[in-house]
């Protein structure tokens, strides 16, 4: 038989946490992080004023990293293929996974707007010759043609509905923020979502031995810039 759980009462759990001593200055920077991370140029802007902490990228870069994600999540790829070619071509040059999953994104967007012609013109001239380049490629571009298999999205099966859903826009305008940050030398994840997860990971540990209070939180994609100034 197992040994029991041992049980930390909520006091002493509490008075544990706070013996731990974070800095004001970290928090700050945490903060600045994740608003540079996550695109918010005008919050990031005030936090540095209140808080002296300067981000380690120009603010204009954040707010085209914005305007990026917002076209791709209204479905506007080229004009998202535009603004990454304006602020430096290199990315898209040097990162065919990513350039190509644009273009699929492109595809699904004709798709999705039943403009079927468009599509399979788009498919076989822009898609098709890096599809036998890569079998990764291939496969996911067989995945999206499939979706022309179907009058209507409802019918699509969950297999593939998926390409259709809001999320893949999101996965796409991610992977385009990532590699942007990657090209200034910075994170690909904020700080504060890594914290997170090691706090998860850190509480499924003990929980295994202990009884204990857990962390009362929100997760991190759904905070709002506001709640983060300290």
């Amino acid at each position: 038989m197992s040994a029991s759980k041992a049980v930390i009462p909520k006091d002493e759990w509490d008075r544990r946490l706070e013996e731990v001593v974070v800095s004001k200055a970290d928090l700050n920077r945490l903060v600045m992080d994740y608003l540079v991370i996550e695109g918010y140029k005008s919050a990031a802007e005030e936090f540095s004023l209140e808080s002296g902490v300067q981000p380690a990228v120009d603010f204009a870069s954040i707010e085209s990293r914005r305007n990026i994600r917002e076209a791709l999540n209204r479905g506007d790829v080229q004009e998202a293929i535009t603004r990454v070619n304006d602020l430096n071509p290199e990315i898209l040059d040097t990162n065919p996974a990513l350039y190509f999953h644009l273009q699929q994104q492109k595809l699904i967007e004709y798709i999705r707007q039943g403009k079927i012609t468009e599509a399979l013109r788009f498919a076989q001239e822009e898609l098709a010759p890096r599809g036998e380049e890569s079998p990764e490629f291939l496969a996911e571009l067989e995945r999206t043609m499939a979706l022309l298999a179907f009058e209507s999205s409802s019918a699509v099966p969950p297999a593939i509905s998926d390409l259709l859903s809001p999320g893949q826009r999101m996965k796409t305008a991610g992977e385009v923020n990532a590699a942007i940050l990657e090209s200034l030398s910075q994170g690909r994840e904020a700080k504060l979502a890594g914290l997170l997860k090691l706090l998860q990971w850190g509480e499924s540990l003990l929980e295994e031995r202990a009884e204990f209070p857990k962390v009362r939180r929100k997760w991190w994609t759904g905070l709002d810039s506001d709640q983060l100034c300290l």
